[in-house]
């Protein structure tokens, strides 16, 4: 509880408690001085690792003594709140570290210090060693979504602040991690290819529309116009399945192979076909850009991904169809080799 004055510390009379400002507080009668009660100012810090694990610290001293929680402690005189954020962390735990963000303010009362006032910083380290000192028993890193209980209340709050405020980044950097490492699953851009799939057939309309009237598609504007939707959609299905691991790069390459030899023995040229590829390529893209609103990185990331992924798809694509146009003239060559 907090300590009571019982004199005047500006004329040494005995200290009253009177109601002013519809509050009990103490007065001194004779000079008129107002000791006030405020909140302890505390500092708490949430420092992450790469790994995203929260540095916690067991504590050496009561309240709660040998529980873990965050490195915390009281503001000093002449320091700022997170002055003190970033001395208690060097004192508790050894690493020199800056404040990147508030995370949360808290008032807590505790049967030990009274009404405490808590403000809780994330901090980056930048520099120094992770060591147990001053209050410290020991410290660890633990996973953010796997954390002992802790001693303050607070500290549980502003952990879950601090995971929110990093949602978006670590969504980003788990679905490129899964991007590149070809995973084929739970990617963020997963929500636009459903979109592109649930609205196949506009996209394959306006496909149609455009490679008709194209004037590097010449070709395809003597074909009717239903059976060019019908082999557009067919294109988009495979599509979404090969994005979401359904369908395998040997099925993309036979298909392709026969969609070569087949507008070959057709009459098509092979830049007409390349071509009317790269436009539904463009329509896919396109379709998929005009869903929602950019307002966060993670929704201009999700667009981008999904752009990697199409271009990655229609360059598979394109060059099986240049594969199989061409295959009567690379099985004449193999048979003059032998």
């Amino acid at each position: 509880m907090p300590l009571r004055a019982r004199y005047c510390s500006q004329c040494g009379a005995a200290v009253e408690t009177r109601q002013i400002e519809g509050r009990a507080r103490e007065i001194c009668p004779a000079c008129g001085t107002v000791f006030y009660q405020n909140p302890l100012p505390v500092a708490a810090c949430v420092v992450l690792n790469d790994n995203r694990q929260v540095l916690l610290i067991k504590r050496r001293n009561d309240p709660h003594r040998e529980q873990w929680c965050l490195p915390i402690g009281f503001a000093e005189l002449g320091e700022t709140i997170a002055d003190a954020a970033r001395r208690e962390l060097k004192e508790e735990t050894g690493i020199d570290a800056e404040p990147c963000r508030l995370l949360d303010t808290d008032s807590f009362e505790s049967d030990f210090y009274g009404d405490l006032l808590i403000v809780t910083f994330e901090l980056k380290k930048v520099g120094g060693f992770e060591r147990a000192g001053d209050d410290a028993l020991e410290l660890r890193y633990f996973p953010i979504e796997a954390l002992p209980p802790l001693a303050f209340s607070s500290n549980e709050k502003a952990v879950k602040v601090c995971a929110e405020a990093h949602r978006d980044e670590w969504a980003i950097q788990d679905s490129y991690r899964r991007l590149h490492a070809e995973e084929g699953k739970e990617l963020l851009s997963d929500a636009l290819v459903q979109l592109v799939t649930d609205e196949a057939a506009e996209v394959a309309r306006q496909w149609v529309v455009e490679v008709r009237s194209n004037p590097t598609t010449a070709s395809y504007g003597k074909v009717d116009a239903g059976l060019l939707r019908e082999q557009a959609f067919a294109a988009l299905s495979r599509f979404r399945r090969w994005l979401m691991g359904t369908e395998a790069d040997a099925e993309i390459r036979d298909f392709y192979q026969a969609l070569g030899r087949r507008r070959k023995a057709q009459g098509f040229s092979q830049y007409e076909v390349l071509s009317a590829l790269t436009l539904l390529r463009r329509q896919v893209w396109t379709h998929a850009r005009g869903q929602g609103v950019w307002e966060r990185p993670i929704d201009v990331y999700r667009v981008l991904e999904l752009n990697r992924r199409i271009v990655l798809f229609f360059d598979k694509a394109l060059y099986h169809t240049v594969l199989g146009f061409e295959a009567d003239r690379c099985e004449e060559a193999g048979q003059s080799d032998d």
